[in-house]
C-alpha cells in the first residue's frame, strides 16, 4: 500500500508518494493554483500516480498540509459570521487588551475583528467565575437572535462566546444543541469547546476565527474528498495541525483554527527527527519556500511549542498587531522571505525584499508568466545559483533575460549598479533578514544557536542556509535528501495527535494527589477518545501533561511538565521561573491556572526507513558540469563544479565553493565549507566560521 503527502505552499505544492512496506518515496513539485488550491492537489496526485504507474486504489491515505486557513483570515475570505455574547460584552473584540503594541507610533492601527459589531447579539445570561449560574439562559431569546442574524446578515456560521464559560460550559452547550437541532446548516463554534481558556478576549477571538473559516474549510475538504473519490480513491484523508500532529477531516472541520500553521509544522517535525537520528538534540529548523521563511527551535529533540499565535498582523514584525488565536502550535518565527519575494527600493534608496510575493502567478520574472518585478529567484538565477535549464529537473525552464531586465528596471538603473551587484544585494538582504529573525527568536527563548546544528530545507532553503549559518556562527548544516519537499515528508512520518486544555485556578497548597488527578482525568479521556476515533490503539497512546503555574497575584504563567508529585511540581516551577527571570524568587503561594494534555499515537514510519527513488537513478558522473556562480569572498563570478545529488554516495567529501543540484532544490556550498555525505545520504556541511559574514 501507498501513502501520499501533499503540502500546499504559496508558490509550489509538494507531493511525496511513499510505499509503506519498502519506504521508497517518489517526489513531485508543481505550481500552486491560488484561485482553487484543490486544482493543484488533484493535478499533482494524478501526475505522480501516472509517472509511477500506481493505481489510486492502492493509496491507503492522503495526508495534507495547507495554508488555507491562514490565507482566508489574512485575506478576509471567510464566510459571513455572527456572534452571541453575554449581555454587556458586545464590544470585547474591539476593546481587545487596551494595549498599544508601539508606544511611539501616532498612526497606530489594529486589525479589524472578523465579526463586525453589527453581526453581534447580546444574550441575557450570566455565569460567575466559580461556575455558578447568576442569570439562566433564555432559549427563546437565543432563537430570536439567531433568526435575525440569518435573515438580516445572511450568516453561515455562528460563534457562541459567553463570559466565564470556561468554568461552566452549560449555556454554550445548550446553544450548540439548539443550533444542531433547529439550524443544522449553520456552522457553530463555542468558545469553551474551541479552547476553554480563562481570558475572554483571546478565547473569543479564537472562537470567532474558528467559526469564520469553518464553512470554507468544510467546502474545501468536501471538494477534495469528492474529486478523489471520483478518481477511485477509497482510503482516508488526514490533515496536519499547527502542533505537528495528524487529525481526521472530522476534527479539521470542527477545529479549523488548529490548521493555521499546518504545512510548516510538518517540516519542523521532520527536521527534529533528522536531528534525533543524527544525535543532534539542539537544532535550528530553517525552511524557505517560494513565499515565506520559517524558523523553529528544537530542544532535546522536540520543536518548542506554544499555545498562542497571531494572525493577520497589521505590522509583520510587531507582536500585538494581529488577532490572537489560542491553539496548540509549533513555536515558529515566520517572515516574508522566499523565492517569490519581490525586491524594491524604499524611500531611502535601500534594497528591501518582501514581504510581498509574486506567488505562483505571475511568479518571478524568470518564470516568463508576465511578472515584471524582480524577485529573490530572479536574483539567484543572475548569480548563477540556479540553472535556467535544470530548474525542477528541467521541467520548468527559466528565462535569464527576463530576470536581468526586471532587475535592471527596478534596482540597477536607480542605484547605478550592474545587475550582478544588484542581485547580490537582494540575496544578501534576505540572508540578513532571516539571520536577524533567528537571533531575536532564539534570544527570547534562551536558546544558544551557536551550539546547535541547522537543518535547511524547502525549495529555496538550501540556497541560503550555509550563508545564514555562517552569519549565526552555527557550525554544522544538515541538508536531508528530498529537502525541497521536506514538509510533505513530515506529513508522512507524523503521528496522530490531539491536545486539549482547561482553565481552572487552584492554589497548589489546597491540592492533594486525588484532586490533582481528578482534574486531569476527563482531559486524558477526551484526548484518548478523539485518537481512538481516528483508529489509534488506546494502548499505544502516549500522554503528556503540562500545567501553567504562577505566583499568586501575577498575571501570566510559566508552563512546566505536570509531575506526579506536587512537591516536585513546585520545585520544577521555581527552577523554570529562575531560568526565565534570573534569580528572582518570590515568597508567594503558587497556583495552577491552566491544565493541558497532549496525546499521540505511534509514528507511522521512521524517517530513517525512507529511501528516495531518484528521478534519474542510472549511474553517471558525480560532477555534471561547471558554471559561473558569484562567490562573495572573491567578489566575482567563479567557475564552480555542479554536483548531481543523485550520484553522491556515503563517504563522499568535497569542499566549496560548489553547487549541488537535485530536482526540487539546490544547495550552495560556501567558499571553504566542507561537505560530507553520511550513510543516510544527508549532506553534512561543516561551515567555515570566522570569515566574512
Amino acid at each position: 500500500m501507498y501513502r501520499l503527502g501533499v503540502d500546499i505552499g504559496g508558490t509550489f505544492t509538494d507531493f511525496v508518494l511513499l510505499e509503506h512496506a519498502t519506504g521508497v518515496a517518489t517526489l513531485h513539485k508543481q505550481l500552486t493554483t491560488p484561485d482553487d488550491p484543490s486544482e493543484a492537489v488533484i493535478e499533482g496526485i494524478d501526475y505522480l500516480l501516472k509517472e509511477t504507474g500506481v493505481d489510486i486504489s492502492a493509496v491507503s491515505s492522503v495526508v495534507h498540509g495547507t495554508t488555507l486557513v491562514t490565507n482566508a483570515l489574512i485575506e478576509r475570505r471567510g464566510s459571513p459570521t455572527g456572534m452571541l455574547v453575554t449581555k454587556g460584552m458586545r464590544d470585547v473584540l474591539d476593546i481587545a487588551k487596551e494595549r498599544r503594541y508601539d508606544l511611539f507610533d501616532l498612526r497606530l492601527r489594529f486589525p479589524e475583528p472578523v465579526v463586525p459589531r453589527y453581526c453581534r447579539r447580546e444574550i441575557n445570561e450570566r455565569v460567575c467565575s466559580d461556575g455558578k449560574v447568576a442569570a439562566p439562559l433564555d432559549r427563546d431569546e437565543v432563537r430570536a437572535a439567531i433568526d435575525e442574524l440569518i435573515v438580516k446578515e445572511k450568516i453561515e456560521a455562528l460563534a457562541v462566546c459567553f463570559l466565564n464559560s470556561y468554568a461552566n460550559t452549560d449555556h454554550e452547550r445548550q446553544v450548540e444543541e439548539l443550533i444542531q437541532s433547529e439550524y443544522p446548516k449553520l456552522k457553530v463554534s463555542c468558545s469553551a469547546t474551541v479552547f476553554p481558556y480563562i481570558r475572554e478576549y483571546e478565547r473569543w477571538t479564537t472562537a470567532v476565527m474558528n467559526a469564520y473559516v469553518q464553512p470554507t474549510v468544510d467546502r474545501y475538504i468536501r471538494r477534495i474528498e469528492e474529486r478523489l473519490t471520483t478518481a477511485g480513491f477509497h482510503g482516508k484523508i488526514h490533515i496536519m495541525t499547527s502542533s505537528g500532529g495528524m487529525v481526521t477531516t472530522e476534527i479539521s472541520r470542527r477545529f479549523p483554527i488548529r490548521l493555521l500553521e499546518s504545512g510548516p509544522a510538518a517540516g519542523s517535525l521532520m527536521a527534529a527527527q533528522v536531528g534525533r537520528e543524527l544525535g543532534e538534540k539542539r537544532v535550528l529548523s530553517f525552511d524557505m519556500g517560494g513565499t515565506t521563511a520559517k524558523g523553529v527551535l528544537v530542544r532535546d529533540g522536540k520543536p518548542l511549542k506554544k499555545y498562542e499565535l497571531e494572525v493577520a498582523r497589521v505590522h509583520e514584525f510587531k507582536a500585538g498587531s494581529g488577532l490572537p488565536a489560542k491553539a496548540p502550535a509549533v513555536d515558529m518565527i515566520e517572515i516574508g522571505a522566499g523565492g517569490g519575494s519581490i525586491a524594491s527600493l524604499d524611500d531611502r534608496g535601500l534594497i528591501g525584499v518582501g514581504p510581498t510575493s509574486a506567488g505562483a502567478f505571475p511568479g518571478p520574472a524568470c518564470y516568463g508568466r508576465g511578472g515584471q518585478q524582480p524577485t529573490l529567484t530572479d536574483a539567484n538565477l543572475i548569480l548563477g545559483y540556479l540553472s535556467a535549464d535544470s530548474f525542477l529537473g528541467g521541467k520548468m525552464p527559466l528565462n535569464f533575460m527576463e530576470a536581468k531586465q526586471a532587475m535592471e528596471d527596478v534596482i540597477c538603473t536607480p542605484l547605478g549598479l550592474d545587475h550582478l551587484r544588484a542581485a547580490w544585494g537582494v540575496h544578501e538582504t534576505i540572508n540578513e533578514d532571516v539571520a536577524r529573525a533567528f537571533r531575536v527568536h532564539a534570544s527570547e527563548r534562551a536558546f544558544d544557536y551557536r551550539r546547535s546544528s541547522m537543518v535547511g530545507f524547502g525549495g529555496s532553503g538550501p540556497i541560503h542556509a550555509a550563508r545564514i549559518a555562517r552569519k549565526l556562527n552555527v557550525p554544522t548544516l544538515i541538508v536531508p535528501p528530498g529537502a525541497g519537499v521536506m514538509s510533505a515528508f513530515g506529513l508522512l512520518v507524523s503521528p496522530f495527535s490531539f491536545e486539549t486544555a482547561i482553565s481552572r485556578r487552584v492554589a497548589m497548597e489546597s491540592l492533594d494527589k486525588r484532586s490533582y488527578d481528578e482534574i486531569f482525568t476527563p482531559l486524558v479521556e477526551q484526548v484518548k477518545a478523539v485518537l481512538a476515533s481516528a483508529g489509534v490503539d488506546r494502548g499505544a497512546i502516549q500522554i503528556h501533561k503540562t500545567v501553567d503555574v504562577r505566583y499568586s497575584g501575577q498575571g501570566y504563567e510559566v508552563e512546566v511538565p505536570a509531575s506526579e508529585s506536587l512537591d516536585t511540581l513546585a520545585e520544577t516551577f521555581r527552577s523554570a521561573y529562575q531560568e526565565l527571570f534570573s534569580s528572582v524568587l518570590l515568597d508567594e503561594q503558587l497556583e495552577i491556572v491552566n491544565w493541558k494534555v497532549e496525546g499521540s499515537g505511534p509514528p507511522p514510519l521512521s524517517a530513517a526507513k525512507i529511501r528516495l527513488l531518484a528521478p534519474n537513478h542510472e549511474a553517471g558522473d558525480i560532477v555534471v558540469g561547471r558554471r559561473g556562480a558569484y562567490v562573495p569572498e572573491q567578489e566575482a563570478m567563479v567557475d564552480v563544479p555542479v554536483y548531481d545529488r543523485y550520484q553522491l554516495t556515503p563517504g563522499f567529501e568535497f569542499s566549496g565553493p560548489a553547487i549541488v543540484e537535485e530536482h526540487e532544490s539546490t544547495l550552495i556550498v560556501g567558499d571553504g565549507d566542507l561537505v560530507r555525505v553520511d550513510e543516510r545520504l544527508n549532506l553534512i556541511v561543516t561551515v567555515k566560521l570566522g570569515g566574512t559574514a
